[in-house]
C-alpha cells in the first residue's frame, strides 16, 4: 500500500511536470493572440497633406475616418496621425480645396507616412445684392415693413448662433409623428434602411475633431459622406421634422447634425411604441 501511494505520488508529480509547460505554452499563445489582435485593431496611419499645385503642406485639414468615425487635424507641417485599419476610408476636407477620399492599404500601414495631395478649387465671384429694410422713423409704418419670422430657436452650448427646434404648433407635432411612423414615407425609409449609418450620429457628436470640423462647415459634404445620404435626403429629413427653410439654409453642419440626431431619436421612440 505505501508503495502504491508512493508510486501514485511520483506519477502525479511527473504528470504535473509534464503538463505544466503545455498549459503555460497555450496560455502564452492565447495572450499573444489577444494582444496582437488588440494592437492590429489600434493601428495608426500617418501622412502629410500637401497642395497639389506647389507641394506645400496644408495646415488645419480635417481628416475623418468614415468607418470608425474618428477625426484628426493636420499640424503646421501638414502632418497627421489617425486610428485606422486596412480598407478604412479617410475623408480629407479643407476650405477652398476639393474634398477627397483615400483608402487605407497594407502598404500604408507597413511603410508609414504617405503624402496626400489636394487640389485647390476655382471660384467665380458673382454679384451679390443685399436688400435692407428701410426705416422711416415712424413706428406704425416701420412695424409693417420689418419681416417677422416665426421660427422657434434656442441656444446650444458652444455655438454662437441660435438653434432651431422646429415648429412647436400642434399641427407640426402631428405632422412629424405621422412622417416618422409612416412606412411609406421617405424619412422612414432613410432611417429604417440605414441603421448602421444612423448609429454614427452619437459617435460624431462625441469626437471633438469632427465637431470642430462641422461647426465651421455649411456644405453638408462631411455629413453626406459619413451618413451615406445625399443633400436632398438631408433636406427631406429636416423638412419632415418641421425645420424651417431659413434654418436649412443658414445652419452650420454641426447644427444640422444635432437636428438629424434629434429627429432620429424621435423615430426610434415611435418604433418602440
Amino acid at each position: 500500500m505505501p508503495n502504491l501511494i508512493s508510486k501514485f505520488g511520483i506519477v502525479f508529480y511527473k504528470d504535473f511536470i509534464f503538463l505544466a509547460p503545455i498549459v503555460m505554452k497555450n496560455t502564452l499563445l492565447i495572450f499573444f493572440l489577444l494582444v496582437s489582435g488588440y494592437m492590429s485593431a489600434q493601428d495608426m496611419v500617418s501622412g502629410t497633406v500637401m497642395n497639389a499645385a506647389n507641394d506645400k503642406p496644408i495646415e488645419n485639414v480635417h481628416i475623418v475616418n468614415l468607418n470608425q468615425v474618428k477625426g484628426a487635424v493636420t499640424d503646421e507641417n501638414g502632418e497627421f496621425e489617425l486610428q485606422a485599419t486596412v480598407n478604412d476610408t479617410l475623408y480629407f476636407s479643407y476650405l477652398g480645396f476639393r474634398s477627397i477620399r483615400v483608402r487605407v492599404t497594407n502598404d500604408w500601414l507597413k511603410y508609414g507616412n504617405v503624402k496626400v495631395k489636394m487640389t485647390e478649387l476655382g471660384f467665380a465671384l458673382e454679384e451679390v445684392t443685399v436688400n435692407t429694410v428701410k426705416l422711416t422713423g415712424y413706428l406704425e409704418i416701420d412695424a409693417k415693413n420689418i419681416p417677422i419670422y416665426d421660427n422657434y430657436r434656442y441656444s446650444i452650448s458652444g455655438l454662437n448662433s441660435g438653434y432651431e427646434g422646429g415648429d412647436s404648433s400642434p399641427n407640426a407635432v402631428t405632422k412629424a409623428i405621422r412622417s416618422l411612423s409612416n412606412p411609406a414615407d421617405l424619412v422612414y425609409n432613410i432611417f429604417g434602411t440605414r441603421p448602421r449609418q444612423m448609429k454614427k450620429l452619437r459617435q460624431m457628436k462625441k469626437d471633438d475633431n469632427i465637431r470642430s470640423l462641422l461647426r465651421n462647415k455649411f456644405d453638408r459634404e462631411t455629413l453626406m459622406a459619413l451618413l451615406q445620404v445625399n443633400r436632398a435626403e438631408i433636406d427631406e429629413i429636416l423638412n419632415n421634422c418641421n425645420y424651417s427653410q431659413d434654418f436649412m439654409k443658414t445652419a452650420n453642419d454641426l447644427q444640422i447634425l444635432d437636428a438629424i440626431n434629434s429627429c432620429y431619436e424621435e423615430y426610434k421612440v415611435l418604433q418602440k411604441n
